[in-house]
């Protein structure tokens, strides 16, 4: 029997506060529920602006804990209220001094699963990370989710293989890669990277960018957010590259193990000889 998950993303630009920034993605959601999808995921720091154009101390004020701050637990309750499965990206506060960007990761039922802390952190100019983040540190958790084994990398890790491939090994069937990512600085990699990470390890990928100029820079992110299948093809059309956008797609999670037989990529791997790549 085959297993099509009904899946959605959402790509927004920024509305100025962050109640109304939580508010457009309640209506999202709502809005994908009503299409019958079964999971959706937002893009990187969904709830504030990506003030990391800047260096400002003033910005750690959007940062909240995780699970129990006010976002991550008013989402829990809209996720239960869909019997969605929801992938929801913030800023996080472990304790004073301590802050990671993270996905929350939340069950149909609405109950938290866990979370994911990113674990590359760009400093180039206009993404000042290393101010704002401490480098993640719980590993690349793969979630039991009532539409399947669901894991999240997040931006700037797309550019590693190591995490996509532990996600792979570690049973991720769908992996959410919430983004803020502008039009000047490698907008070319964002229609290779994500499929050819699909392509590597098998499984299907929900890349997701933010759209427009905010506040605090000149950033143009360009959106083109979208969905991509073990092939490395995209399941219908990417989103537009100026507009808000949902996008709601049904991806046949059968296409996995029919994928691993056809190429056979895990089989072939020799682990015995990669030491070096992760010698200092």
């Amino acid at each position: 029997m085959p297993r099509v998950v009904r899946a959605a993303l959402v790509q927004a630009k920024w509305t100025g506060d962050t109640e109304s920034m939580i508010e457009v993605h309640e209506r999202y959601a709502r809005d994908a529920a009503a299409q019958g999808a079964q999971v959706i995921g937002f893009q990187e720091v969904f709830n504030a602006p990506y003030f990391c154009q800047v260096q400002e101390p003033e910005h750690y004020r959007w940062a909240e804990p995780v699970p129990d701050g006010p976002t991550v637990t008013r989402m829990r309750a809209l996720a239960r209220e869909l019997n969605m499965v929801m992938v929801v990206p913030v800023y996080e506060v472990e304790q004073s001094g301590f802050y990671y960007n993270t996905a929350a990761v939340i069950d149909a039922d609405g109950s938290y699963l866990g979370k994911y802390r990113k674990h590359h952190i760009p400093q180039v100019k206009g993404f000042w990370e290393k101010y704002y983040f401490r480098p993640g540190n719980l590993g690349w958790p793969v979630f039991d989710t009532a539409v399947g084994r669901v894991g999240v990398y997040i931006c700037y890790d797309r550019h590693f293989p190591e995490g996509w491939r532990a996600l792979g090994l570690a049973g991720a069937e769908l992996v959410y890669n919430p983004s803020a990512t502008s039009r000047g600085l490698s907008a070319y990699l964002w229609q290779l990277e994500q499929p050819a990470a699909a392509v590597a390890n098998e499984y299907f990928v929900a890349a997701i960018n933010r759209v427009g100029v905010e506040e605090y820079g000149d950033n143009d992110f360009y959106g083109t957010s979208y969905f991509v299948d073990p092939r490395g093809q995209f399941v219908g059309e990417p989103a537009s590259d100026k507009e808000e956008e949902l996008i709601v797609r049904d991806l046949d999670f059968g296409l996995i193990e029919e994928v691993r037989n056809q190429w056979a990529f895990y089989r072939d791997r020799r682990p015995d000889a990669y030491g070096p790549l992760t010698e200092a």
